[in-house]
């Protein structure tokens, strides 16, 4: 099955051919997530949906390392240097096994690289570590939609959202995954919940990309499936 897209817009980055650039590293940016071309490993709501954990990962006499490792690490990121930043992710799970979120950054940093399959079981690792880690869910529906296996991303989003039904991020990449198999109407409704959701948390810069998107689906043919 190939999807075609009939409908091309500035406002709208694809991977195949719709994707909004949101996170969640991821979602990266989100946000985490984990979002390909960004320069952070999460977007400003993955922070804050993250920062119970990484409080409670950062208690302790270890601390002050795992806290360093992963400064490093984004430094690195930042920088571009993704292969820089696996060697360290790998070095803080070789110290921290149990870690979910080191494992779910080593996801972030291998999806960068394309390196799809593994970026998938480093986030599979996550989820084992840690059940209900909607961001881990979200990026791997995105690693999924990066290589137009819809049916695998909205399965992987639908659980995101099963955890937490008010992630923004998740609701816009499971819209845009039901926009690319020709469910143009549970798109909508997906992108509505989360507009509304971003505009209760201020985040002017996400409704107004949730926006461009609506009036780009609501304006175009739905895309081609053969």
């Amino acid at each position: 099955m190939k999807v075609k897209c009939k409908s091309k817009s500035a406002f709208v980055q694809p991977i195949g051919c719709m994707m909004l650039s949101i996170i969640s590293v991821m979602g990266i940016s989100p946000l985490v997530l984990a979002v390909p071309g960004q320069v952070s490993l999460h977007s400003p709501g993955e922070s804050a949906q993250r920062q119970p954990q990484r409080i409670a990962q950062s208690s302790g006499t270890d601390a002050p390392e795992r806290s360093q490792l992963i400064q490093q690490a984004n430094t690195l990121y930042s920088q571009g240097d993704f292969k820089g930043a696996e060697e360290n992710l790998r070095q803080f799970i070789k110290k921290f096994p149990e870690d979910a979120f080191g494992h779910f950054q080593l996801g972030n940093v291998l999806f960068q690289q394309k390196k799809s399959e593994e970026a998938i079981s480093a986030y599979r690792e996550a989820i084992r570590l840690q059940p209900k880690y909607a961001l881990a869910y979200n990026a791997s529906g995105m690693v999924y939609a990066s290589q137009s296996r819809w049916e695998e991303a909205i399965t992987e989003y639908k659980k995101a959202l099963e955890i937490n039904p008010n992630y923004g991020e998740a609701l816009t990449n499971f819209a845009l995954a039901m926009w690319q198999t020709n469910k143009k109407d549970e798109a909508l409704s997906s992108l509505e919940k989360a507009l509304n959701i971003f505009k209760t948390q201020n985040r002017g810069e996400k409704v107004n990309q949730v926006e461009r998107i609506l009036k780009e689906i609501k304006t175009a043919d739905e895309p081609g499936v053969s």
